[in-house]
């Protein structure tokens, strides 16, 4: 039997150790490679984070993002799936 992530499908907003924001849907973790996958990414650059190399947001939407946890500088649950009607 697997255990599964309760916070897959969540809303996640991640921050990249290079400080660009990103918004997508919790689509995997992976434990044994250190990985998260979103899908339906967003990314909204740097923002107003103080860096040294500012990247402007994009109003692409990526399929899937796989970030390695060592990039990941800060990760925040916005909304928890919504529960199935049974």
């Amino acid at each position: 039997m697997t255990q599964q992530t309760p916070y897959i499908g969540s809303k996640i907003s991640l921050i990249s150790k290079l400080d660009i924001r990103y918004e997508g849907i919790l689509y995997t973790v992976d434990t044994n490679e250190s990985t998260i996958a979103l899908a339906k990414v967003r990314s909204f650059g740097t923002e107003d984070r103080p860096t040294s190399n500012p990247v402007a947001a994009r109003d692409d939407v990526y399929e899937y993002i796989i970030f390695k946890a060592t990039d990941i500088k800060d990760l925040i649950v916005c909304e928890t799936p919504k529960p199935v009607p049974q």
